[in-house]
């Protein structure tokens, strides 16, 4: 059976929070039946300091008060990033979401950062896939059994389209699952900023680093790539590798994204595909608009609301290929249904409303 893809549409004289509502809705059976006291996680992304196009506040907080009438427990989260920036650590991440209106108080609930402070939360599970035989993910996913992922749709640098499945396996995982997920190689030191403080050296599980002329120094004979030292280094002393073939990358994030999901029970995906961007919410710096509004689309399947919403976003154009150079999320929605992500036909239904005066 074709799993349901549910569609709102944004029509002119409409906002999104009236979209989404309809939406919600015409899919209350998938939002409903949350037992009293259940703890349901709410997934996304408040992205960079200076990016516009993320999921607001008030746009959450319909969702939020959707699961607390249930008597259910809602709470979002996310999890810090490898690079620099204002989401490395959770002190710095929360800040940055208070300013721009995640609060308890807009939200209706807890915003948390779900591998700690620095990200050291991670706990590893075994999988079994051609390129990943582990995964890394904050311990938080071992007992989680609700799910609500909401992604605001973007280009990406590396996969060409970026929907809900980078936002589980990229946004889910752990620092160190997400330099895995981003590259083979393995880290180095930036000697200009190694204070030589022993933290990688500590964190290392194989005694892979060691002290060399007063820096500390990765043996990458010895080294198995697991990256615990990105979290450990609180002073970008230890250099990430971004080099990697997009193809293996966009493997890699399927693999992930299929680990995580197997553990966690009920799932639901709302993709919203407004203000789209070539580049994705990481990114500051390009608030251009590469196609027009279309709406939100939700379904139980993480795949199939990838691939729907592609569908419709890319008219006869695929705007996301950047010039025909980069066409690897293709590759992802066929490599994801091979491993079992989920289904790549689909049926959508269009959940329609009132235009607004």
């Amino acid at each position: 059976m074709k799993p349901e893809v549910y569609f709102s549409k944004l029509r002119k004289g409409n906002t999104t929070s009236d979209s989404l509502s309809t939406l919600l809705r015409g899919i209350n059976e998938h939002i409903s039946g949350y037992e009293k006291g259940a703890f349901v996680g709410i997934k996304m992304t408040i992205g960079d300091k200076e990016t516009t196009g993320y999921l607001k506040p008030d746009i959450v907080r319909i969702i939020v008060e959707k699961i607390k009438e249930q008597g259910a427990k809602p709470f979002v989260f996310d999890t810090n990033v490898i690079y620099s920036g204002h989401r490395q650590n959770a002190v710095d991440h929360l800040n940055l979401a208070y300013s721009k209106g995640f609060t308890p108080r807009k939200l209706g609930c807890p915003f948390i950062i779900a591998d700690s402070v620095f990200g050291t939360d991670s706990l590893t599970i075994k999988v079994d896939f051609n390129n990943v035989k582990e995964i890394k993910v904050p311990s938080m996913l071992k007992v989680l059994d609700n799910l609500i992922v909401l992604t605001h749709v973007t280009g990406h640098i590396m996969s060409g389209y970026a929907g809900s499945i980078k936002n589980v396996a990229m946004g889910m995982s752990s620092r160190a699952g997400k330099q895995i997920q981003h590259s083979s190689l393995k880290p180095v030191i930036n000697v200009g900023n190694c204070s030589i403080c022993g933290s990688c050296m500590e964190i290392c599980p194989v005694s892979a680093i060691s002290e060399v002329s007063g820096k500390a120094f990765i043996n990458s004979n010895l080294c198995i790539g697991c990256c615990e030292c990105i979290s450990a280094c609180r002073i970008d002393a230890v250099m990430i590798n971004w080099r990697e073939d997009a193809y293996i990358f966009i493997e890699r994030m399927s693999e992930y994204a299929t680990g995580i999901l197997s553990l966690i029970k009920r799932k639901l995906f709302l993709n919203f595909a407004i203000d789209i961007t070539q580049e994705c919410d990481c990114i500051a710096g390009d608030d251009r608009r590469i196609v027009k509004d279309t709406g939100i689309f939700a379904s139980e399947d993480i795949l199939a609301v990838d691939k729907a919403c592609f569908d419709m976003l890319k008219g006869e154009r695929d705007i996301f290929s950047r010039g025909g150079k980069i066409k690897a999320h293709l590759h992802q929605f066929k490599y994801g249904e091979k491993i079992g992500l989920g289904r790549l036909n689909y049926n959508l239904t269009e959940i329609k409303s009132k235009k607004l005066s």
